[in-house]
């Protein structure tokens, strides 16, 4: 039987907005987070793959990086509500 790998693509900014959540998954305790033992190692095996792929994460500038990539992930502000104030 075949064993494929299952290959993930990530965007630069995916891939540092996730390792940096992961790391912090990470620093918590697991056991109160992910139930069942054999998530862990997926887990673990991503975030080093990700650490790894990522040199910036060890950059002076990684806040600035990481805060500029959670800012173009985030869905555009919805301007419904702007268009509501205009009808008063």
């Amino acid at each position: 039987m075949e064993n494929p790998e299952i290959v993930i693509k990530l965007t630069p900014d995916e891939a540092l907005v996730l390792s940096d959540w992961l790391e912090k998954v990470q620093m918590t305790d697991l056991s109160r987070l992910v139930d069942d033992e054999a998530v862990w190692a997926p887990l673990h095996r991503l975030a080093g793959t990700l650490d790894k792929s990522l040199p910036g994460i060890f950059a002076a500038d990684y806040d600035e990086r990481l805060d500029a990539a959670r800012r173009r992930l985030r869905p555009a502000s919805d301007d419904a509500s702007s268009d509501h104030e205009d009808d008063d």
